[in-house]
């Protein structure tokens, strides 16, 4: 393997391991994930890989940081529904971030190691959703449980993504 591909392959699982470490909390995460989902795109520019995993890892970075780039001006504007004045549907801004995550894991030549990690950040998810609607109660509790459905919601989809594409894989193998 020449030069090229060695720092291709280091930016890959250097910035898919930030993109992991920081979705054990999505919010204070995404300071690892934005630049993470860089390194991954960067990596994969590198190394050279076709059009349309570039165009698709690239795609990923964007969507990551337009989400992002909402959830920290929402959050300096005093964040959403209570007190803030804003509607909890001013939430839908951040759900690239999201949705780019996920793509992120489970897409086009991800290692089977980031799919089986993948698979497990989504079960933290899944449980994340449990624990909270365990502990809320009432109608007012109901409104603020929904960003954590929509964590749970992503959690099974990241799990399904990963699954997928790990089936995927072994079929090509076999």
């Amino acid at each position: 393997m020449n030069a090229r591909g060695i720092w291709s392959r280091i930016l890959i699982i250097v910035g898919s391991i930030a993109m992991l470490v920081g979705a054990l909390d999505p919010m204070e995460g995404s300071v690892l994930i934005l630049p993470g989902s860089g390194l991954v795109a960067l990596g994969t520019f590198v190394g050279q890989s076709e059009r349309r995993v570039i165009a698709y890892r690239v795609g990923v970075f964007i969507l990551i940081a337009i989400g992002v780039g909402a959830m920290w001006v929402l959050s300096n504007l005093g964040g959403l529904g209570g007190h803030s004045g804003r509607s909890m549907w001013w939430g839908v801004l951040v759900l690239p971030y999201l949705i780019g995550w996920s793509m992120g894991i489970w897409g086009p030549r991800s290692p089977r190691w980031l799919l089986l990690l993948g698979i497990v950040v989504g079960l933290w998810y899944v449980a994340l959703l449990g624990i909270i609607l365990h502990h809320s109660g009432g109608q007012r509790q109901a409104v603020s449980s929904l960003p954590a459905i929509v964590i749970g919601i992503l959690g099974v989809l990241t799990i399904g993504g990963c699954v997928v594409r790990l089936k995927k894989q072994i079929s090509e193998r076999g």
